[in-house]
This record gives C-alpha cells, sequence and structure tokens, in this order.
C-alpha cells in the first residue's frame, strides 16, 4: 500500500464521488438512447440503429428488478478501468502511472456518464481490457481469445469498436504474433457474425444495424450542396434548399419531423431509406471531398476546445449535466413505451430522485472537476512529439497501440455522425495511457 498510496488515494476518492452520486440520484440518470435499450432487454430482438449489447448487460441484473444495480455495476466498471489504465501505465514511474488513471476516476463528466443508462460506460470497459490484454509481454492463444471476444462484446455494444479489430490484429501482427492474429479475429468474428445472422433473421437485411446510411446523410448534411452534386431523381428528395450556414446540427436530420429524410414514406430506418440516404452520402462526399474534410475537421476541432459550449442543443447537452431537479419524461413514443417496460423491469417508479445534499455537492464538483479538450490535445500529441524528439528507430513503441486507439475513437464519430462530449470520453483513458507509455526512458523501450 506505501508503494501505491497515491494510486490508492485517487481511486478511494474516485470510490467516494460514485458513492455520492448514487445517493444524490436514485436510482439512475436517463438519456433519450435509454428507452431504446430498456426496450430490447424487454423485448429481446436487434435494434434497427443500435447493438443490442448493452441491452443484454442489463438484462443480466434484471432478477434483481433495480437500475439502481446497474448504475452501481457501471461505477464499478469505470473504477476498473481507473486499475487497468494505471497497472497497464506502471512501465513507467509510478506517479506518472496515477496521473494517467486521473481522468477516468475523478472526472466529473465521467462519473455522471457511468451514471447514465447508456453503453458507454460498458463499451469503454470493454475496450481497455483488450487494450490490457495487447500490451502483455508474453501472448497465448487463451489471450488473443479473449481479446477477440473483448471486441466482439464491444463492438456489439457500440459499432464504433469494429475497426478496432483491424487495429488490434495489426498490432499483432507487428508483433509477429500470426496465427494469435487468427486466433483473436475468429473469437471476435464469430460472434459478430452469430449476431448478423440474428438480425437478417429479424429484418432480412446484412449487417448488425440498419442505420449506417442514414447517420451518414444526417453527416453529410452539413456541407451537401445538391446544385454542385446533380444527384438524380430519387436522390433529390433528400436536398434541403437551405445554405449549409443556416442549417441545423446533424442530428435533426435522422429525427427531425422537419428532415427530408423523416418526411419520406415508412420508417426512416427502413432497408429502402437507409440505401437512400446512404446513396446520397457517398455522392455528397465524392462531389465535395474538401467540404467534407473541413466539415469533419470542424466537427472534431470541438473535441480540443478549453471550454465546454453548448452542442448540438441545449437539451442533449443537459443530459450530461447533473441535474437540480427530477427531468422531465420523454416526449416521443418509443421513449415512453421505454417508459412503461422500464417501471416492469424496475416494479416501481423510475423516475429520478435527486436527493440534496448529495446532489448539490456533484453540481458543485461538476461546475470545476472535468479534462479541458485542449488539455486532452496536449495529451494526444505528447506521444509524437516525444518520439520524435527522440529520434527513436527500430520496433514499434508500445504507446502506439493505446494511441491509434484513442485517436480512431476520436475521429470516427465527427466522420461518421457528429461531435458528442459523451463520444469523446471512452478516447481519454487511452490516450492518457499512451502519453504515460511514451515517457520511458528510451532504453526501456
Amino acid at each position: 500500500m506505501r508503494r501505491h498510496g497515491w494510486f490508492l488515494g485517487v481511486l478511494g476518492i474516485g470510490a467516494l464521488l460514485r458513492v455520492v452520486t448514487m445517493l444524490g440520484y436514485r436510482p439512475a440518470l436517463w438519456f433519450p438512447d435509454s428507452y431504446t435499450y430498456i426496450v430490447t432487454v424487454m423485448r429481446p430482438r436487434p435494434d434497427l440503429v443500435r447493438p443490442a449489447g448493452y441491452s443484454m448487460f442489463i438484462k443480466l441484473f434484471e432478477p434483481f428488478h433495480s437500475f439502481a444495480v446497474v448504475t452501481a455495476v457501471q461505477h464499478l466498471l469505470g473504477l476498473a478501468t481507473g486499475v487497468l489504465i494505471y497497472v497497464a501505465a506502471l512501465r513507467t514511474k509510478r506517479w506518472i502511472a496515477t496521473l494517467a488513471a486521473v481522468p477516468v476516476l475523478l472526472d466529473a463528466y465521467q462519473i455522471e456518464l457511468e451514471h447514465l443508462l447508456v453503453s458507454d460506460t460498458l463499451f469503454l470497459f470493454l475496450v481497455v481490457c483488450a487494450v490490457f490484454l495487447a500490451l502483455r509481454t508474453e501472448l497465448s492463444w487463451r489471450t488473443a481469445l479473449a481479446i477477440g471476444l473483448l471486441l466482439a462484446a464491444a463492438s456489439l455494444t457500440r459499432t464504433v469498436g469494429q475497426p478496432l479489430i483491424l487495429l488490434l490484429a495489426a498490432w499483432l501482427l507487428v508483433r509477429k504474433k500470426v496465427r494469435l492474429t487468427g486466433v483473436m479475429l475468429a473469437a471476435a468474428l464469430v460472434p459478430i457474425v452469430a449476431y448478423g445472422a440474428w438480425f437478417y433473421a429479424t429484418y432480412q437485411r446484412v449487417g448488425i444495424v440498419g442505420a449506417n446510411g442514414v447517420f451518414l446523410y444526417a453527416r453529410t448534411m452539413s456541407f451537401a450542396d445538391c446544385a454542385r452534386m446533380r444527384p438524380p431523381p430519387d436522390l433529390a428528395v433528400l436536398c434541403d434548399p437551405r445554405p449549409p450556414s443556416e442549417r441545423p446540427p446533424s442530428q435533426e436530420y435522422v429525427w427531425s419531423r422537419d428532415s427530408p429524410l423523416v418526411k419520406l414514406p415508412g420508417d426512416t430506418f427502413t432497408a429502402h431509406n437507409d440505401a437512400l440516404a446512404g446513396r446520397f452520402a457517398r455522392l455528397a462526399i465524392m462531389s465535395q471531398p474538401l467540404d467534407y474534410a473541413g466539415s469533419v475537421l470542424s466537427e472534431l476541432a470541438r473535441t480540443f476546445t478549453w471550454g465546454r459550449p453548448v452542442y448540438p442543443d441545449l437539451e442533449i447537452y443537459t443530459y450530461y449535466q447533473f441535474p437540480a431537479a427530477t427531468p422531465p419524461p420523454p416526449g416521443r413514443h418509443a421513449a415512453q413505451l421505454g417508459v412503461e417496460l422500464a417501471g416492469k423491469y424496475e416494479q416501481g417508479d423510475i423516475s429520478t430522485q435527486v436527493v440534496e445534499p448529495f446532489a448539490g455537492w456533484m453540481r458543485a464538483y461538476q461546475s470545476f472537476a472535468r479534462l479541458p479538450g485542449t488539455l486532452l490535445l496536449v495529451i494526444v500529441l505528447a506521444p509524437p512529439v516525444v518520439w520524435v524528439a527522440r529520434r527513436r528507430r527500430g520496433s514499434v513503441p508500445e504507446w502506439v497501440l493505446p494511441w491509434t486507439g484513442a485517436v480512431a475513437l476520436l475521429v470516427m464519430p465527427p466522420m461518421l455522425a457528429e461531435f458528442d462530449y459523451r463520444y469523446v470520453l471512452p478516447a481519454v483513458p487511452l490516450a492518457c495511457l499512451a502519453a504515460a507509455l511514451c515517457t520511458r526512458a528510451p532504453r526501456d523501450s
């Protein structure tokens, strides 16, 4: 305990903050996506928008009939993630390893995210576990199997995890673990293919979700100019006559009734509408590649601002703040169905009870305890800058794995959907781990 005293102190503070959160907001905090997850919990079937991995996670705790149990487990996963980052970073000095774990353990927005019924905390834990195992000096077929299964679970929790399978496979190949790469890929792909078969049996569509085209269409609407694209008549119905500077955030083109896509006959996520949206998006990107690149960079830049300006709108932004009063019930029909089914899961009232003074303490803590985006940029840039400064040659340094994972998790949402504050948090622990590992003396590399 003396050797790891600083880290144990930080871990203890992180645990205390999570206890205060659970006392202040009972049983959980709700996000619009939460209700969709609950529908899948109570009526198991693949969802067109989100894979069912997180719903199956919640299903595990149904016998307890308590969402407080779910949030407690998520807080434990947050603490466990901090421990994994610290242990992985112990290749450096202990104080550096402790600093690497501080954001995931003490950031108020991380703690608030763990208290929300959303998939990000589970996804973060699964990805960090996979990276932790891949960084081990000695790798066996059991380790490769575990990495593959963790990545499969992450991909079936959030689809953004799929590219990480290729990233980890490349890492194993760089380490000349060809056979283990095959084991890892098989372990990752078999569950995903099995889920895809379930999805196909339900919707007669190939894939694990049916909304990729819709979200990419929404992403391109920040710049798409039909006068330059010259779309065929069947795609022209998706044009927005307003100039890009006057258009709403990308998410409005998925959910708003004013969206050209939402106005089409049938559900937004039918096979026809999703394919149509995907064709429009690809035409926009090919016709305006520089505008697309500029739009992605503009969205990505939001990640690295010092402050925390309201985005994409006040409603979504508010969900990431500890509330001062019980949030109102949802308005959409699908969400109302989720409320009804959540009541059956809880076997009681699911509304968030705000209990003072604990809730007030967490609101005060959140007003200053966060990782500024500009500091995150410094953390992300540190490994390559240090590597260039040292003029290192030879084998690929170990910081490359968590660093590329962090960069991928930061870049993919602006490329495929839009920037969102909660999409940033899963990348932070990997970025901090990479920054810690890059401080190792050259002789230790």
